[in-house]
């Protein structure tokens, strides 16, 4: 059985080391993740260990359920308490009927390959992704190259929460040697540059650390490893390229270092983030943009997959205007870009996260930061006599914001959002200005992504991982009209004491 939602057990409790506690919530919209804890945290733990083994059970229940073969890839990242989660997830889906092979220490991206590369229909990567010590969640599929949705979320969430679990026999655990090799291999396939580019490659001590620094030395750049020592207490900063302290630290590698570029990999390994030579730190829509020029060159007619939280150059931007290249704007979500990606055949799909898609004849479908790194340093390489700086001011001029998450519980912000929908679009009715100017479009398919006269626009939605609100602003004319329409989104904000202060400062 499954503890209600309110339940509070304290970690030396009977009931604790008894029962399984799987708060409702950690099943999100195409990942599972929760608050695990340990000690020295005074929060309560939304799982615990038998917790673990009853999802385990459901997932395994649900590949039976689907009809798909029995066979899966576990992997897990490195974190002090992911070893012994991804082991009583394996005790789970043995005895739900499930062949495991276990491929060790392992990045997503690495466990996405495992299933083209063993053959397996399914694949548990026991991850908290770029979350702070304490959270831990498995990312699922049973579809390479995609990962769960929405609807296979709330049959997973409905089989484990309501005991609908079955055992079978069958199930058998295999731990197969060889497969980070192969996943290195596989992205460096083809792949030499033409000069030694000097690239900082910063891993904020994540799991990354073993695998970015091999590749592209593997593939002839000259890597200054920065962090890159395993190390889960996340000394120095949390391994996050979208966060500003790594950001920074990657500018300052930069400097220091004399080096062209750095790259900053999260702590699963699935997204990539930039600096240049410069120490400019580029979001990363900015760099898929980059990226979008480079390839629409290549590929005719290239298609393009991007999130609602990203950049409007790749609608105005000139270069992709004149190469052919098209864009579909979509939901933000790991889960839902790849499966938008797959469905159009689109060359690269991008997130403003840093999450990119490379289909073939490049990548395999799924979001790889190895992957990136390589296609970013190509570009470079593609580009004689021109900095990343250069490529970088060869675009028409924006002014964004960071991703700024204030928090808002997971019980909370969908409702939250919805209220902020409708006051959005009674403005917009209305007539009503923001920095002088009339909302002339609101997009709501996923929060709401309200554009003004000037093409300045803003976006307030609910994360869909963690108990934050995700807001993104960016203006095409002035930096003022970014704080402005900031300052507005501020305002309407506190109006709701659900959510909390925003985490950095504009």
């Amino acid at each position: 059985m499954s503890r209600s939602p309110e339940a509070k057990i304290a970690p030396n409790s009977y009931d604790f080391e008894t029962t399984s506690l799987v708060k409702p919530t950690g099943f999100r919209e195409y990942d599972a993740r929760w608050w695990f804890g340990g000690a020295g945290h005074e929060k309560d733990p939304e799982l615990n260990l038998y917790g673990v083994r009853a999802l385990g059970e459901g997932l395994g229940t649900l590949m039976h359920e689907r009809g798909v073969d029995p066979v899966i890839a576990v992997g897990h990242d490195f974190r002090h308490y992911s070893l012994s989660i991804k082991m009583t997830l394996i005790a789970g889906l043995m005895n739900a009927g499930i062949k495991v092979l276990d491929i060790g220490l392992a990045l997503s991206p690495m466990a996405y390959f495992a299933q083209f590369h063993l053959k397996a229909a399914g694949v548990a990567m026991v991850t908290a992704s770029h979350n702070s010590n304490g959270w831990t969640g498995v990312k699922m599929g049973i579809e390479a190259p995609l990962t769960f949705g929405p609807d296979e979320m709330a049959r997973l969430k409905a089989i484990v929460l309501n005991g609908e679990t079955k055992a079978r026999h069958g199930g058998s655990y295999e731990f197969v040697e060889g497969v980070r090799e192969a996943y290195i291999a596989d992205v460096a396939a083809g792949v030499k540059l033409s000069r030694p580019i000097r690239v900082v490659a910063a891993c904020g001590n994540g799991t990354a650390g073993a695998f970015a620094p091999e590749l592209l030395k593997r593939i002839g750049a000259e890597v200054v490893p920065v962090e890159c020592d395993l190390d889960y207490t996340f000394p120095h900063y949390n391994p996050n390229p979208e966060s500003m302290k790594m950001l920074h630290a990657m500018r300052d590698a930069v400097k220091e270092h004399g080096a062209e570029l750095a790259l900053g990999f999260d702590g699963d390994g699935d997204r990539c983030g930039v600096v240049d030579d410069e120490g400019e730190e580029i979001f990363a829509d900015k760099v898929g943009v980059m990226l979008a020029r480079d390839l629409s060159a290549i590929h005719e007619n290239a298609q393009f997959v991007v999130d609602v939280k990203s950049t409007g150059l790749y609608h105005t931007d000139p270069v992709l205007q004149a190469n052919g290249a098209k864009t579909d704007y979509y939901k933000t979500g790991h889960s839902y870009i790849k499966r938008r990606v797959n469905e159009l055949n689109a060359l690269v799909g991008f997130e403003k996260s840093g999450h990119y898609f490379f289909n073939a004849p490049i990548g395999r479908g799924y979001d790889c930061g190895l992957v990136s790194a390589v296609a970013i340093l190509q570009m470079l390489d593609r580009n004689p006599g021109k900095s990343f700086a250069d490529l970088r001011r060869a675009l028409p001029t924006t002014y964004g914001t960071p991703t700024m998450s204030p928090h808002c519980a997971d019980e909370e912000k969908y409702g939250v959002v919805d209220r902020l929908i409708a006051g959005v679009k009674a403005d917009a009715d209305a007539g009503n200005t923001i920095i002088g100017q009339r909302i002339v479009d609101v997009n709501t398919v996923n929060g709401v992504r309200f554009t003004l006269e000037d093409g300045s626009w803003g976006l307030i939605r609910a994360s869909s991982n963690t108990p934050n609100l995700v807001i993104v602003v960016e203006s095409p004319t002035a930096k003022e009209n970014t704080v402005g329409l900031f300052r507005d989104i501020e305002r309407r904000l506190a109006d709701y004491p659900e959510v909390g202060a925003f985490d950095q400062k504009i």
